[in-house]
Order: C-alpha cells, then sequence, then structure tokens
C-alpha cells in the first residue's frame, strides 16, 4: 500500500477523535476518542518507519501503546470515582467541582 493511504486513513481517525473528544458530554466517549487520536499517531509512526526503513517508528509506538494503556487505567478510575459520587457520567456536572 501507499504511504498517502496510510496517512489518509490516520488524518480520519484522527478528526474522527478530535470531533469526538469536541462533540461528546459522556467521559467514557471522549476516552475513546482519544484512543482514536491515539492510534492515528501509531498509524503515522508505522507508516514513516516503514517507508524510511528504520525501527524508530516501532519503538515510537510502543512507547505510545504503553501511554495509551495507562491513560486508559486512569480515565476509567476518574470515570468510576465520578459516577460513585455523582451517578453520572456526564461532563457538563464536573463544572460543579467540590469537595
Amino acid at each position: 500500500m501507499l504511504l498517502n493511504q496510510f496517512l489518509f486513513l490516520s488524518a480520519i481517525l484522527f478528526c474522527i477523535g478530535v470531533y469526538g473528544v469536541i462533540a461528546r458530554k459522556n467521559a467514557v466517549l471522549v476516552l475513546m476518542s482519544i484512543e482514536l487520536i491515539l492510534n492515528s499517531v501509531n498509524i503515522n509512526l508505522l507508516a514513516f518507519a516503514m517507508r524510511n526503513g528504520n525501527a524508530d517508528g516501532h519503538t515510537f509506538a510502543l512507547y505510545v501503546i504503553a501511554v495509551a494503556a495507562a491513560e486508559v487505567g486512569v480515565g476509567l478510575a476518574m470515570v468510576l470515582l465520578m459516577y460513585r459520587n455523582r451517578r453520572s457520567i456526564a461532563l457538563d456536572e464536573l463544572s460543579e467541582m467540590r469537595g
């Protein structure tokens, strides 16, 4: 496949992810949109690594996967804490942060 096809796929995933972060009010859907953005970054890294013939892109992609796994763990813990305290996972209700 051509490099352009990978870059086009990555751009589409990135745009869908940004739209999901901006437009969604549900915290779980926002986390899923962030994962889409990180996956589009991985596609870019791997496409350019294959184009240049080196392994640097693969190494950085592994780091991005590790960061995404940590983000999911921390993000879901925050969502569960928010649901336990407020009985809702709507992000609009987070503007009233009181201890």
